[in-house]
């Protein structure tokens, strides 16, 4: 039976692990090792500068007082029995689109399972505020869930290219209309940092909160979102641009 390794950003106590977790346990052996706490936005980051232990859940669940690419890394090289068959991280509590997979732990911990060579999914459900209030009610887990283990039966059956991890958004509505392979959309923020004061008016800074906007196209993961689908965008990690890279070589003289 294959070996799936569990994680997320969001916590080892998050709705969306739980779900994910249920689900894909009919299609395999499933372990989480998970941060104790949330780590949104952490990225690609390593703890390099205290010690990271970890605490056992029960059998086959651990948390780690760590990054998302922490838990990854002990899951491989400590924590499993052996090398898992498949990663997969989420289910991401809010959208990983265009830009934002840049800071994502969730992508990142996909990232580190791709940079070992296992073939690697980030998952994510986008809350409501892309579609601007057209789909009301809670996040639909059951949708992400469901269509996560359909995805990772494929992966284990046809594998993924070299260097590249798939990331799956899924929208926030009862029925999917269906699923759409995309490309990374392109994401803007208007007033993105906040300048206050606190109560002695000294001033500080708060990142986040600004209007986003995004640039939509027909083959874009805003897109997909924006029209009921379900985007898989496959993310690859050589960021060489070649073209570029071409027309140095050949036109650059320093």
């Amino acid at each position: 039976m294959s070996l799936i390794l569990v994680t997320n950003d969001d916590g080892i106590t998050s709705k969306g692990i739980k779900a994910l977790a249920r689900a894909l346990r009919d299609i395999g052996d499933v372990y989480i090792v998970a941060p104790e706490t949330e780590q949104s936005a952490v990225a690609h980051a390593l703890t390099l500068h205290r010690p990271l232990r970890f605490e056992r859940i029960n059998r086959r669940a651990y948390s780690i007082n760590g990054t998302p690419t922490d838990c990854v890394i002990l899951g491989v090289t400590k924590l499993l029995p052996r090398r898992p068959d498949v990663i997969v991280s989420g289910i991401n509590n809010g959208g990983n689109l265009g830009d934002d997979i840049t800071y994502s732990g969730t992508v990142a911990a996909a990232m580190e399972g791709t940079l070992l060579g296992i073939p690697s999914i980030a998952i994510s459900l986008v809350s409501d505020t892309l579609n601007r209030g057209r789909h009301k009610g809670s996040y639909r887990l059951a949708n992400a869930a469901e269509f996560a283990k359909r995805l990772v039966l494929m992966v284990l059956e046809k594998g993924l290219p070299p260097d590249t991890l798939l990331n799956v958004n899924v929208p926030p509505v009862r029925e999917v209309k269906g699923v759409r392979f995309t490309r990374q959309g392109k994401k803007t923020y208007d007033n993105s940092i906040q300048e206050l004061s606190d109560p002695r008016g000294r001033r500080f800074y708060w990142i986040g909160g600004g209007v986003p906007s995004w640039e939509l196209g027909e083959d874009t993961d805003f897109e997909a979102i924006k029209d009921g689908y379900i985007s898989v965008t496959p993310v690859h990690l050589d960021m060489t641009n070649h073209r570029a890279l071409r027309d140095m070589r050949n036109g650059w003289k320093l």
